[in-house]
């Protein structure tokens, strides 16, 4: 009998112990596969780099379904501001943190490199200007075109408000320091002010180089012309670097969208054919 026993004992308890393994396997929680994320991501902030998250948005969302992201603008302080306060999900900036930002959590991801281009009314006969004429005009000091070799007219100048990383940008790279003047026409956004530009005989301003079109000249800046190749070879110094900045360590959606932006498939597609550089091809980040 226990011949018979044994066999029957040892089959028994393969069976109790397999049933515990799948029953174990079954309490593990496995990863969510990618195409199970859901929920909402939000981001505000620079407008300059809406022309490179409105594709990332739409094949984003394309590959996964279940979310939701929504991008507005209002300006690169704003986005930091907004990011700070737990109001969105990403703040997207064309500049680094203010000081009074720096202790708030936030962490930075650099996803492009945004070239800024000044743009003219068509009929400004000017194709050129050196940084310390810019820095004339946009301080006030020359207000009329034949002072720079152009023709008798007004110049007047169509700009960004405060809070726009753009202007940021132009006050940093170009002005170096010195004021704007208040006799300016204020813009909220790129598009905003190319068309003003476009609409305003003797106008001039700066725009994010996505938007500039054949309704504008796009001027030199120090004899030189915007092209991707002098950004990169550091001839055309007019740029900054886009910034998607995340209070804490991103997760979730939030997380997997920034890393498809950072990502090598939507960088070599994507990036350059909206008018940006990836940051793989600066020298220095």
């Amino acid at each position: 009998m226990n011949l018979f026993r044994k066999p029957k004992m040892l089959a028994a308890a393969l069976v109790l112990m397999l049933g515990l393994s799948l029953a174990a396997g079954c309490g593990q929680k496995s990863e969510p596969k990618a195409s199970e994320l859901q929920g909402t991501v939000t981001a505000s902030g620079s407008t300059a780099l809406l022309p490179l998250l409105k594709p990332a948005q739409e094949e984003f969302q394309k590959k996964h379904p279940k979310v939701t992201v929504n991008i507005a603008g209002g300006g690169s302080f704003t986005g930091m501001n907004q990011v700070a306060a737990g109001s969105v999900n990403i703040g997207n900036s064309d500049v680094e943190l203010p000081p009074e930002l720096k202790d708030k959590g936030l962490v930075d991801h650099k996803v492009a490199v945004a070239p800024f281009v000044f743009i003219a009314n068509p009929d400004v006969t000017v194709d050129n200007l050196t940084q310390q004429q810019y820095i004339d005009i946009f301080t006030g000091k020359i207000t009329n075109w034949k002072e720079v070799g152009g023709k008798d007219q007004k110049i007047t100048i169509i700009h960004r408000a405060k809070s726009s990383g753009s202007r940021a940008t132009i006050a940093q790279v170009v002005l170096k320091g010195a004021a704007f003047t208040d006799n300016a026409v204020i813009q909220d956004s790129n598009g905003a002010v190319r068309a003003a530009v476009a609409s305003t005989p003797g106008a001039i301003g700066y725009v994010d180089a996505p938007y500039a079109d054949n309704t504008v000249k796009v001027l030199a800046y120090n004899g030189v012309k915007y092209t991707p190749e002098n950004v990169i070879n550091g001839t055309y110094p007019v740029f900054a670097y886009e910034h998607m900045y995340t209070k804490g360590e991103p997760t979730g959606a939030v997380k997997a969208f920034i890393d498809y932006v950072m990502s090598k498939e939507f960088q070599e597609t994507y990036v350059e054919k909206n008018g940006f550089l990836p940051i793989t091809k600066m020298k220095k980040q």
